[in-house]
């Protein structure tokens, strides 16, 4: 929402949204680095710098919290694009600059702000002497010693930066001289890390050991106890002891006493750093204590200490250091009691201590914060009770002795108001038993003037009772094509939306729908079920507070559907018959307790009932059946509700044998075939005492019984017929089903192999097919019979294996080979087969390709263009089809060279196509398409001419030297150079016919003289540039331009008029403005800006202004003002308006 405060990325830094919705790809302001709190000497310079973030990119503005910013020479503001940093510059500090500065990002949709604090350090203080030598007083124009001190702890990297912010440009001289200061400080001590606590170690010494690198070995190191010089030596066994590894000093303390505690200090030769000691701080409880600490020599970080305990940057301390490292600072969070004591800042080996005092109040800077009072450690928070149920408001303060008031919507409650107040020591709550609407309220706590608020919403979700709600979830049980109907009460705010849902689909008013709801109770009546109408039946119940459902069951009884099939014969014997088959689909809704069985013989048409069986068994057996005798049953399911529809079984025989397995040819000859067969399965309860075997010959409608005794030899036939037999088994009961028929089988004698084809050749070939033809084996009686048919194999070059192009023999003497590889190479072979086996195969001497006849490569365009012209940047296609055999290699030359990568080149098998997409110049030249292959070579050329219209030549100058001619002279079209079929063309035009006349063409020299040039008539003459595209522009003599400037300050065309409206009315005043750019226009009524403002309807078409007041009160009179302004000037005009009151006047009957 607009005003609302935002999460920044920065802590400190404060983010305010000015709009209700940010669009997308733009965000509020935010700093991605706030200015520092700085610490400057008098005299000193200052500067704050801050980087931002946001789109549009936010304006930055300073403010301070005591006084005025307006003097640009005290205060200078400016951007550093190159950091992309907004700097506040203040030259010199002064007393008065001490104070707390404000920045602020501001864009369309938001502002964020942060404050800095700016302290300032007298200007004289103490430094601690060195053993340097001091530098002589700073001249005009020498470098800032601040400079150099800045150089000697930064990174190389940061060095460029710092030397733009002191306008040092001269680098090279720079470097030489900081090096040589850093060879000067070789002497002082370089860096003291990993410092560790006391620990008391197994062999009962203490010992506590940190890295420290000194550039002077001989510098002498001191060891303090509490501020006193402790002597110590090398020796393990004296008491004090100091022992080095490399730059690793470890101090020990062999047995350590009482007496031995106490802060412990190491102190090297010549490196105080500290200039100033840092003050006693005081702070109130519960805030922060700050200690800053200044330094003469930049430092990465100093060691701090509350009492002998060494002090971290974690959540209870936080430890910063300015950006010059000059200035260092400990922060010690929300402080209390145990806080109090002694702080130590350590810099090198100069220690400096001051007391942190618990009591009222003085920050370094100066700031008096008076004491908290009550602080709320925990506010009212906004609750939402359900009506008649119990609700509670809580607050915990600091103070468990100070009493508080309960006010609801500003009024002062007491226990007499129906709610209770609890004080249970710091704790307060406010409960109300049994909330009612009216107590939606906002309900406040105060103690001692602080405040906290919170809302108390009262809901009414919908509610049922629970005895409705059991007798509603019970199932409703309805027979097919009655009424089933369900009513539930409840209760709820209002509005309340009431829907009925069967199976997760909503039920609407229809014909067997009906739905009655009231304001407490809704009720459902379905019609006329039906069993698919079985499933839940939801009620949803929803208000503003919440939702309520209730589910219950529909069950609709009816009788069940029919058993399924197909009915599975268990057994067909003689004496009984046993089938099974599956329960029904559908039960009905309830269970099956019986099935019906009823019987027919086959050929008869009563129905003989059998009776029932219970649900649980899906088998039944008839033992009642007659031998020989086919039976059809019917199956009904039962339940309680009634019958189903019958399932009808296939007719069943009882015990009739099984089918044999098909008979299979033993031998055939032309006058007796033999057959063998296997009996079946199921003899049908008895033995089987025959076979039936019946032949089929082809061509005929019926079968014939050969014989009844079932012989496997059979010689009623006739010589080269075909026949089909088939044979079925016979028992006591008679004979069975017959079995499949076997293969065709002729009657004929035994037949001998057929000999070699001849004449194999290659008809025909492609790049996929062989065609081949032969002759037909001769028979040679006694030893090679005739050929029935022929199979083609194929073998490629690479593989040992013959493949079979056709699975069944053909009979033709000639055969197609597909799907075969392109220019692959195969082996072929034919081989003659018949009854008696497959003879001998013949093959092709030599292997045969894939292809078509050898072509030579030729193009079958006949007029085929040898120039192509195309206008710089077309597309430029060249196609050419061709034909040859085996498919030739193509290639592309451009003048004899490979063609560009930019040329895209498209071959297939009868053609190949040349593209450039978007030609330039360079691609003229003569393109030769090259085709060859095997049978020999073929090319073309082509001439392509990739130009552009020409530009016009130079100006045309006229010289008439001779009486009765004029010579013209021009200078050359710039595409002369590039384009050496570019000529040109003069036209003539004279005063006497006023029509232009090309008087010469094809001209490739820029001069020509132009005859039959009569006196006293006027001639202008034109040359234009002419190229293998067309005609150029005619050449042009220079003309003479000025420049003129457009621009004009805003006016007014037609300004505003004096105006009387009547009020109720509509009043429109208009004016018409100029400008150049267009001004902008601003709309003022007693010189208030009306832009913005919704009741009046501004517009601005093509300069006409116009204020639209759709109804003039009273109030709208005044002084109405137009401003228009551009960056020319501004310019004004008004109007009074003043609303005329109408008096109607009634005149009496």
């Amino acid at each position: 929402a607009a005003g609302q405060l935002k999460m920044s990325r920065v802590s400190g830094v404060t983010v305010i949204q000015s709009v209700e919705l940010v669009p997308l790809g733009k965000s509020t302001p935010d700093f991605t680095r706030k200015p520092m709190a700085l610490n400057v000497q008098e005299g000193k310079k200052a500067l704050f710098k801050a980087m931002v973030s946001g789109a549009p990119p936010p304006v930055v503005t300073w403010e301070r919290t005591r006084g005025e910013m307006n003097d640009p020479n005290m205060y200078k503001t400016r951007y550093d694009a190159r950091g992309r940093e907004h700097i506040l510059e203040i030259p010199s500090v002064k007393h008065e600059h001490a104070d707390t500065y404000k920045c602020f990002a501001t864009n369309d949709y938001g502002t964020a702000s942060c404050n800095i604090t700016l302290n300032v350090i007298e200007g004289k203080t103490h430094v601690v002497p060195t053993r340097k030598k001091q530098l002589p007083p700073k001249k005009e124009g020498e470098i800032d010693p601040k400079l150099w001190e800045l150089l000697l702890s930064a990174r190389k990297r940061d060095y460029e930066k710092i030397c733009l912010d002191f306008g040092v440009t001269d680098f090279r001289w720079l470097l030489k001289r900081l090096n040589q200061m850093k060879k000067e400080r070789e002497d002082e001590q370089a860096k003291l890390e990993n410092v560790k606590q006391i620990q008391i170690k197994p062999n009962g010494r203490a010992e506590f050991s940190m890295d420290m690198k000194l550039w002077d070995a001989n510098s002498s190191i001191h060891l303090y106890k509490d501020g006193k010089l402790v002597p110590y030596s090398d020796d393990a066994n004296s008491k004090y002891c100091l022992k080095k590894s490399g730059t690793r000093y470890t101090f020990s303390i062999k047995d350590p006493q009482p007496e031995d505690a106490g802060f412990y200090q190491v102190d090297v030769d010549d490196t105080n750093v500290l200039t100033t000691d840092f003050q006693d701080a005081k702070a109130v409880e519960s805030e922060d204590a700050v200690f800053t600490c200044h330094l003469s020599k930049p430092l990465n970080g100093i060691t701090w200490l509350k009492g002998d305990m060494s002090l971290d940057d974690v959540d209870k301390y936080e430890i910063t250091v300015s950006e010059d490292k000059l200035v260092h600072t400990l922060t010690i969070k929300d402080c209390n009691e145990a806080d109090k004591g002694k702080y130590y800042a350590i810099a090198g080996l100069t220690a400096s201590s001051a007391s942190l005092v618990k009591s009222t109040v003085f920050f370094i800077c100066f700031l008096i914060v008076a004491d908290r009072g009550v602080q709320f450690v925990s506010g009212l928070s906004d609750t939402t009770a359900k009506l008649g149920e119990r609700a509670e408001l809580s607050c915990k303060i600091s103070s468990e002795t100070t009493k508080g008031r309960w006010y609801k919507n500003g009024k002062l409650l007491t226990n007499e108001d129906g709610v209770r107040i609890i004080k249970e020591g710091a704790c307060h709550r406010l409960i109300i038993d049994c909330c009612q609407n009216d107590d939606t309220a906002v309900y406040r706590f105060e103690a001692e003037g602080r405040k906290s608020e919170a809302t108390l919403n009262i809901q009414d979700p919908p509610k049922i009772d629970q005895d409705a709600l059991g007798e509603f979830t019970k199932p409703v049980t309805v027979k097919a094509g009655e009424t089933a109907e369900w009513k539930l009460p409840f209760s709820g705010g209002v509005p309340m939306n009431v829907q009925w849902h069967k199976d997760d689909d909503e039920l609407v008013p229809a014909f067997n729908v009906k739905i009655e709801t009231s304001a407490n109770e809704s009720q459902l009546r379905l019609t006329k079920c039906q069993r698919k109408d079985s499933g839940d039946v939801k009620i949803k119940m929803k208000n503003e507070f919440g939702t309520m459902e209730a589910i219950s069951k529909l069950i609709v009884v009816d009788k069940p559907s029919p058993p399924l099939g197909p009915v599975d014969i268990v057994e067909s014997a003689v004496t009984s018959v046993e089938f099974k088959w599956k329960p029904p689909k559908d039960n009905g809704g309830c269970p099956v307790t019986n099935y019906i069985i009823e019987r027919q013989q086959v050929g008869r048409n009563k129905w003989t009932s059998l009776g029932e069986i219970p649900g649980k068994n899906l088998s039944y057996k008839d033992s009642d059946v007659d031998p020989g005798r086919k039976y059809c049953y019917r199956i009904k399911a039962k339940n309680a509700e009634g019958v189903s529809d019958y399932l009808k079984t296939e007719d069943i025989a009882a015990g009739y044998p099984g089918s044999p397995t098909a008979p299979k040819v033993q031998s055939a000859f032309k006058d007796c075939i033999n057959l063998t067969w296997g009996s079946p399965c199921d003899t049908g309860g008895t033995k089987i005492v025959g076979y039936n075997l019946e032949k089929h010959k082809k061509g005929t409608n019926y079968w014939s019984l050969v014989n009844q005794g079932g012989p496997i030899t059979v010689k009623d036939i006739f010589e080269g017929a075909a026949y089909e037999f088939r044979v079925s088994a016979i028992n006591l009961s008679g004979a069975g089903d017959p079995s499949i028929p076997c293969d065709t089988v002729i009657a004929r004698d035994p037949m001998k192999a057929p000999g070699k084809i001849t004449g194999l050749k290659l008809t025909s070939s492609d790049y996929t097919t062989l065609s081949l033809a032969w002759n037909k084996p001769k028979a040679l009686k006694g030893t090679e019979d005739e050929a029935q048919g022929y199979y083609v194999e194929i073998r490629p070059m690479e593989s040992p294996d013959w493949t079979r192009c056709n699975s069944m023999p053909i009979s033709l003497t000639s055969y197609t080979v597909l799907g075969l590889k392109a220019m692959t190479s195969y082996w072929v072979r034919v081989i003659a087969t018949n009854y008696g086996g497959d003879g001998e195969p013949q093959a092709f001497d030599n292997y045969l390709i894939a292809m078509p006849p050898p072509v030579r490569p030729k193009f079958k365009d006949r007029n085929m263009t040898t120039f192509v012209v195309v206008r710089s940047g077309n597309t430029v296609r060249l196609n050419f089809n061709f034909e040859a055999s085996p498919h030739p290699d193509v290639s592309w030359l451009k003048d004899g060279s490979p063609v560009g990568k930019h040329v895209t080149i498209t071959n297939s098998d009868k053609g190949s196509q040349m593209l450039i997409p978007t030609s330039e110049r360079s691609d003229t030249g003569i393109y030769t398409i090259t085709l060859k292959n095997l049978v020999g070579l073929e090319n073309f050329n082509v001439e392509v001419r990739v130009t552009d219209d020409p530009k016009p030549p130079g100006p045309v100058e006229l010289d008439q030297i001779i009486p009765g001619t004029v010579t013209l002279s021009w200078s050359s079209s710039p595409d002369e150079k590039r384009d050496d079929r570019l000529h040109y063309m003069i036209s003539k035009k004279d005063s006497s016919k006023g029509t232009w006349r090309t008087v010469a063409d094809n001209l490739y020299n820029n001069k020509f003289t132009v005859i039959n040039i009569l006196p006293g008539r006027e001639y202008n003459f034109r040359v234009y540039a002419k190229n293998d595209m067309g005609l150029s522009e005619p050449s042009e003599s220079p003309r003479e331009t000025k420049s003129r400037n457009l621009e004009s300050p805003p006016s007014f065309l037609v300004p505003l008029k004096r105006r009387t409206a009547p009020e109720g009315y509509e009043c429109c005043m208009s004016c018409a403005v100029r400008g150049n750019p267009a001004p902008r226009v601003t709309w003022y009524r007693d010189n208030v800006s009306l832009n913005t403002n919704t009741n009046y309807y501004i517009t601005n078409t093509c300069g006409v202004c116009s204020l639209l007041i759709l109804r003039t009160v009273a109030k709208d009179n005044g002084e109405y003002k137009v401003v228009i302004q551009n960056k020319l000037g501004i310019s004004e005009c008004s109007m009074i308006l003043n609303p005329k009151t109408i008096t109607l006047f009634t005149y009496p009957a």
